[in-house]
């Protein structure tokens, strides 16, 4: 049984992560075969939006315990921070494309801290995030010192990151941790409805909208002022653009293609 599965279809690539017996905890493995797909997906014209979510009851439990307590499997942790999470989290934050996180399940540790790092961060009911690291002497990792005290504000970062809380999906809503909660009933149906929205959408200005974002992290004023110049120029010689304007001249709905 392959450790991610990836389904290509109506412009969406749709990324699981296999390993429901251990909750989709990372191996070396499953880690290096997200960061290929992720690569596969960026390079493919024909994918203009990609979700990533878990198999069986989880999204993701972190890393796999077993394999880092295993004499023969165990890769260390500086190989597993950067061989396997960090160039996760860069591939997330790099690929000019829409990228949905749909939390199915728990999400805890390194597995809460990727679906951070995804552009939209959608949770089932059942869903929980959980920053589990100090429960076994360890510090946040996979960007989670980065990307969370952004979302939710320092103070309650790190209470979260210390005391290793469970907070559930509707709290994580309510905190601006995540974009929205929908009901286990229905969450298939509403990931499928938002990722088919951003996959009929103007591509390349979301992608230039995730790099504006990533770079506003560090930027100061005028240095974000310049570069929405700049972007804005480069989204304006773009065919969706074009059309765009068309449409809304012509009184109808826009057909974006992604170019």
């Amino acid at each position: 049984m392959a450790s991610i599965e990836v389904l290509i279809e109506n412009n969406i690539a749709n990324i699981t992560l296999n390993r429901p017996e251990s909750f989709n905890s990372f191996n070396r493995e499953m880690a290096l075969l997200l960061q290929e797909e992720l690569d596969n997906c960026n390079s493919n014209d024909e994918v203009r939006a990609i979700v990533i979510t878990g198999s069986g009851k989880a999204f993701c439990a972190g890393q796999d315990l077993r394999e880092v307590t295993s004499p023969e499997l165990n890769p260390g942790f500086r190989k597993i921070l950067e061989e396997h999470y960090n160039p996760i989290v860069e591939r997330l934050r790099s690929i000019e494309k829409p990228i949905i996180a749909a939390v199915n399940g728990v999400a805890a540790g390194a597995g809460a801290n990727i679906a951070l790092a995804c552009d939209i961060v959608l949770a089932s009911d059942q869903a929980s995030f959980i920053q589990a690291f100090s429960k076994i002497g360890l510090i946040p990792d996979s960007a989670g010192t980065f990307f969370l005290p952004r979302l939710i504000g320092f103070q309650k970062a790190s209470a979260l990151m210390m005391l290793g809380d469970k907070v559930s999906a509707e709290e994580a809503e309510s905190l601006g941790m995540i974009y929205k909660v929908f009901s286990a009933d229905t969450f298939e149906e509403e990931v499928s409805k938002l990722a088919a929205t951003v996959s009929k959408m103007p591509t390349k200005a979301l992608g230039l909208t995730k790099r504006l974002l990533n770079e506003s992290l560090t930027n100061n004023l005028k240095q974000q002022l310049s570069l929405e110049s700049d972007l804005q120029i480069e989204s304006a010689e773009s065919e969706d653009y074009a059309e765009g304007v068309n449409a809304f001249i012509e009184k109808r709905k826009p057909e974006f293609k992604g170019k």
